[in-house]
């Protein structure tokens, strides 16, 4: 019977999560809104239990969640509605808390740090954002804490940087991948030449499992940096290299995304958080390493290709 949860599992960063859960023979519950969805991702594994919620109903909240103890935290909400992440965490714990559920590892995001004030930003950083998107992530940070706090759970984040990997159509770098393999133009945000960084979603799950596992992990929040510094165009060149094909891209800053937002309300909720373009958020994971020991980051040059084959093999089968 499966003792660990992921919900919002069907996204990038849970499928990740279930492989590191399979390689360990470890059964594990899906949890989401979409049953098909879950049933297309994971349906042929022995070791996943799959179960459908309604986040809005704490009786559906409380029966997914039923003899669970570790509850691995990876729910989206609209980009336009970022309202919702610590509405829907409440109703979360309710429903873990009455379900004595013991543990919660929260998937993060940098964004609750705000506009970064040193170089590198280690745990001790202030959370001072400055943007709605953040106060909502921190706000959802907030409840976890509290309830770890009150002893009602054992509450952790894991904060991620910008995110890739083969066929991970919700990166920054989706665009560039498709045009490197299928042929077209790329639109990237800019600027591309600041420092940037991104973690290899496969790379993900084993330090989550590792990360939920450990007692001591609990009760603070945790940064995993990505693979070393980095610039966009420096990512763009390679991948176009790697394709054999000329670079062929368009940027688009701040003010594009404000023109461009007049129509597509997607693009409009970038703007306000377009700092992290020109002032990037760095991240320090040297607490990690100290609790974790060796993590697996795959290097830039083997990340991208295996992301670049990934998206010729699906260009490739389209043509079929």
């Amino acid at each position: 019977m499966a003792t660990v949860a992921l919900l919002g599992a069907a996204g990038a960063i849970g499928n990740s999560v279930a492989r590191s859960l399979r390689a360990r023979g470890t059964p594990y519950r899906v949890i989401g809104r979409e049953a098909g969805r879950l049933q297309q991702s994971f349906g042929t594994d022995p070791l996943a239990e799959i179960a459908s919620w309604n986040p809005d109903d704490p009786a559906s909240v409380r029966a997914a969640l039923r003899g669970i103890q570790t509850a691995i935290y990876l729910v989206g909400v609209p980009y336009h509605q970022f309202q919702l992440h610590p509405a829907v965490m409440q109703k979360t714990l309710d429903g873990a808390i009455g379900e004595s559920v013991e543990r919660m590892l929260l998937i993060g995001t940098i964004y609750p740090y705000g506009v970064p004030q040193t170089s590198k930003v280690s745990e001790d950083h202030p959370r001072d954002p400055q943007t709605f998107k953040g106060r909502m992530r921190k706000q959802q940070e907030d409840l976890l804490l509290a309830a770890d706090a009150a002893g009602r759970i054992r509450g952790a984040i894991l904060r991620l940087p910008d995110f890739y990997g083969p066929l991970v159509d919700r990166s920054y770098l989706h665009s560039l991948f498709q045009a490197a393999a299928g042929g077209g133009t790329a639109n990237v945000l800019g600027p591309i030449d600041r420092p940037h960084e991104f973690v290899f979603v496969p790379d993900v799950g084993d330090v989550v499992t590792a990360l939920a596992a450990k007692p001591e992990a609990y009760g603070r929040w945790w940064n995993l940096a990505g693979a070393g510094v980095i610039t966009q165009r420096e990512i763009i060149d390679s991948v176009f290299q790697m394709a054999g094909r000329k670079p062929k891209y368009r940027v688009a800053g701040k003010l594009t995304l404000r023109l461009l937002g007049v129509f597509n309300p997607q693009l409009r909720e970038l703007v306000e958080m377009h700092y992290l373009l020109t002032n990037p958020v760095l991240l320090d994971d040297t607490a990690i390493h100290k609790l974790l020991g060796d993590i697996r980051k795959t290097p830039y040059s083997e990340g991208l290709r295996l992301t670049l084959d990934a998206y010729q093999s699906a260009a490739a089968n389209q043509r079929k």
